[in-house]
């Protein structure tokens, strides 16, 4: 199993980089980002990194007068396409102002600018579009803390009681502590289901309505929630039973023949029977079946409806996901039992046959944790740079550094453990594990509600940054482009997508771009750009050697004969 999951790993490490990313980021307009154009648009369009769902009211085009001009929206998977009316005063700067939830549940606002004829002064963004309200911001990662601390409530209790827990100890306490995980995992789900339409409308979390929550549980958000309160039933249900003390096993008597001697010339009697037992097929071990698939399926909806779900390797990252979450809570579940119930009260001679063995599983619920946590980081960080220059590489580098803390603690329980062979000395240790885990809880939760690094950069080059965004025209197309970051170096990418003069998405046969530096005059450096899905799209890099301002011209093959170049210029800063 470890050998798997270090394939996956592996492949994760090796396999080229996909411009998919979670949260979605806009990656193209029309009109095009800071563009000038001759007259005011019957229809604008967004394109995001991945399909988004458009928050009802949230999503307008705003007049250089303030009025706004926009019609309903239309989703349609990446592109949201937003019918215009006449504008009273149509020459002057127009805004484009958006909310959507992308395809990893989580909200995503931002604005884009164009201008009829000149620009003017930007027109007022709605409040709306600045983020979610302090009450949904404060409640989400609350929520989430309590969703994680319920899972672990749940699986180190009963992991105890189904194997290491001593037999003249009273599992009341640890039964108790279940049926709270259980709540308190409910209670989170719901709570998450009842503020997911606040955090894309930016309204408090008292102002939900039934219409809003209905739109909510019917989306793929929803009913993953939905399943997952059904695996918290079944489980309230199947659970108790199985992890009150098992009674002896059941044996049916199995008759077999034995052998019997008898006198020569004798005829042979009748075989004796003799009575052997075997034990009884019960239900039992297809209870505890049951209730493994349930708990692994409960597990996946967590990163089901978090960045995993949206990016390049979503079924890497959700079997990393589970694998995480199952580790975490068997280590610091198992941590939690150990402290309350154990440690007190529990003969020294019975600690010293438990202890070794959970000092083992614990040891591999950490190996598990770091390998699938390894999994999920390289995934979502996407380089090595955004562990510094992104909040999510920050937020993960502080985490990283208390796990250490906490390994390094539960490595000294684990010498100790070893050593003696009972629980002396060990409740400071784990106390300390604890606590400090209880942190990683909470960072968790706040780190799965920030930007990835690979979304962060996808996000800075939307909204300008150091790039440029621009759209050509020419007699057989329109192309739109991205290039970013525009600095001196050799990987400058490259989004363009094609359209045909009369808006409609073209698929290229060949692309090919290049740069050539105008003073002084330098050569032209052409690169080719690989096509992708959904077909009029394609990405390539740009070298720029030394600053200056450089002539980049797009040379797009629509057809067998039919070919056309556009170009402009892009400077580079010294």
């Amino acid at each position: 199993m470890l050998a798997l999951l270090f394939v996956l790993l592996t492949a994760v490490l090796v396999l080229p980089a996909s411009p998919a990313s979670a949260h979605a980021a806009t990656v193209g307009s029309h009109p095009a980002p800071g563009s000038v154009i001759g007259a005011s648009p019957s229809e604008v369009t967004v394109t995001f990194s991945e399909p988004v769902t458009p928050v009802e009211g949230r999503v307008q085009v705003i007049a250089p007068d303030g009025e706004r001009i926009s019609g309903k929206v239309q989703g349609g998977g990446t592109v949201l396409r937003i019918p215009v009316r006449k504008a009273g005063k149509p020459l002057g700067t127009y805004l484009i102002s958006f909310r959507v939830i992308s395809a990893d549940s989580h909200p995503v606002g931002g604005a884009i600018t164009f201008s009829v004829g000149a620009p003017s002064a930007r027109p007022e963004e709605p409040a709306a579009t600045t983020g979610p309200h302090p009450s949904v911001a404060v409640a989400v990662p609350a929520l989430k803390t309590i969703g994680y601390a319920g899972v672990t409530l749940i699986v180190g209790p009963a992991l105890f009681l189904a194997f290491l827990w001593p037999p003249r100890r009273s599992r009341a306490g640890a039964l108790r502590m279940i049926r709270i995980g259980l709540a308190l995992t409910a209670a989170a789900t719901l709570g998450a289901l009842g503020t997911q339409a606040q955090q894309g409308s930016g309204a408090p979390v008292w102002s939900l309505t039934a219409d809003e929550f209905t739109e909510v549980v019917a989306s793929q958000y929803g009913l993953l929630l939905l399943a997952r309160l059904v695996v918290l039933g079944a489980l309230a249900v199947l659970l108790p039973p199985l992890l009150h003390r098992p009674r002896r096993a059941v044996t049916v008597p199995r008759t077999v023949t034995a052998p019997v001697l008898v006198g020569a010339g004798a005829p042979a009697p009748e075989p004796a029977p003799v009575v052997q037992p075997q034990p009884q097929v019960t239900p039992r071990r297809a209870r505890a079946w049951t209730v493994l698939g349930l708990g692994a399926a409960g597990l996946a909806t967590w990163p089901m409806t978090g960045h995993a779900i949206a990016v390049p390797l979503p079924a890497v990252t959700i079997t990393a996901g589970v694998v995480h979450m199952a580790a975490m809570a068997v280590w610091l579940g198992g941590l939690v039992t150990l402290t309350v119930f154990l440690l007190r009260g529990t003969t020294e001679r019975m600690l010293g046959v438990v202890l070794p063995v959970w000092s083992r599983w614990a040891a591999l619920a950490v190996i598990w944790l770091v390998m699938a946590g390894a999994v999920q980081a390289v995934v979502q960080v996407g380089s090595v740079p955004a562990l510094w220059r992104t909040d999510y590489g920050r937020l993960l580098l502080v985490k990283l550094a208390i796990l250490a803390a906490v390994l390094a603690a539960a490595a000294g329980a684990r010498r100790m453990v070893n050593r003696s062979r009972n629980g002396r000395g060990l409740r400071r240790t784990v106390g300390v594990e604890v606590a400090a885990s209880v942190v990683i809880l909470a960072l968790s939760s706040v780190l799965v509600q920030v930007d990835p690094g690979r979304s962060a950069a996808a996000n800075e080059a939307a909204v300008g940054g150091r790039g440029v965004s621009e759209t050509l025209t020419s007699n057989l197309y329109t192309v739109q482009f991205n290039i970013y970051p525009v600095e001196l170096g050799e990987y400058n990418t490259v989004h363009a997508f094609l359209y045909r003069p009369d808006g409609a998405p073209l698929q290229a046969a060949e692309w090919e771009v290049s740069a050539r530096l105008l003073d002084p005059p330098l050569e032209a450096v052409k690169q080719p750009m690989a096509g992708i899905l959904p077909g009029n799209q394609a990405l390539g890099s740009l070298a720029f050697p030394l600053a200056g301002t450089y002539e980049v011209v797009f040379t797009i093959r629509v057809s067998e004969i039919d070919r056309a170049s556009v170009k402009t210029t892009v400077t580079v800063g010294g």
